[in-house]
């Protein structure tokens, strides 16, 4: 045997099919598409169709609900916050609030602030300024000797800025 003659076995590579060649080839004309109708031309793909049968996707029952109102809070636990703080990646010393937790990488995301949650231990003396805390994390921190000052919403103040200008409309008229 020598190098020149090695050759693969027969079978091995098939060659690609030239279609639409004349009608002599076996795959001309049609290019064995059959014949006419959507799915005889380019660029088709009917992904989902059953044949007029109601679709999978749509017998299926539709689940959830996306509450438009609801608030993106960046939850952390008290636990987690100690943690923190034992391996020297956060000061107790200074306030904490959302830059500082997603500065140690404790919290992602929460476009509408922090929410302090009262899982886990707290033994350092902390002062929090957070958008939400529970009742639990509030009893923890300040038995620990700290505080958390819960920041009202952005959209509160706006509401409550509202609120006084109809009540001053109302009182405007109440005294015409």
């Amino acid at each position: 045997m020598k190098l020149n003659d090695l050759r693969d076995n027969k079978g091995a590579r098939k060659e690609r099919t030239r279609v639409g060649r004349g009608i002599g080839s076996g795959k001309g004309k049609t290019g064995g598409r059959g014949v006419k109708g959507q799915k005889s031309r380019s660029g088709v793909a009917i992904k989902g169709f059953e044949g007029g049968q109601m679709p999978l996707h749509m017998r299926l029952p539709k689940r959830g609900f996306n509450n438009p109102f609801g608030k993106d809070y960046a939850i952390v636990n008290v636990g987690a916050v100690q943690k923190a703080i034992d391996e020297k990646k956060l000061d107790a010393k200074n306030t904490v609030d959302q830059a500082a937790l997603k500065a140690i990488g404790l919290v992602r995301g929460g476009k509408d602030g922090v929410r302090l949650l009262g899982k886990g231990e707290l033994s350092a003396k902390v002062n929090f300024t957070v958008a939400g805390a529970s009742k639990s994390a509030v009893e923890a921190v300040e038995k620990a000797g700290g505080k958390v000052e819960v920041t009202a919403p952005v959209n509160a103040e706006a509401k409550a800025a509202k609120a006084e200008k109809a009540e001053a409309k109302k009182a405007a008229k109440a005294k015409k």
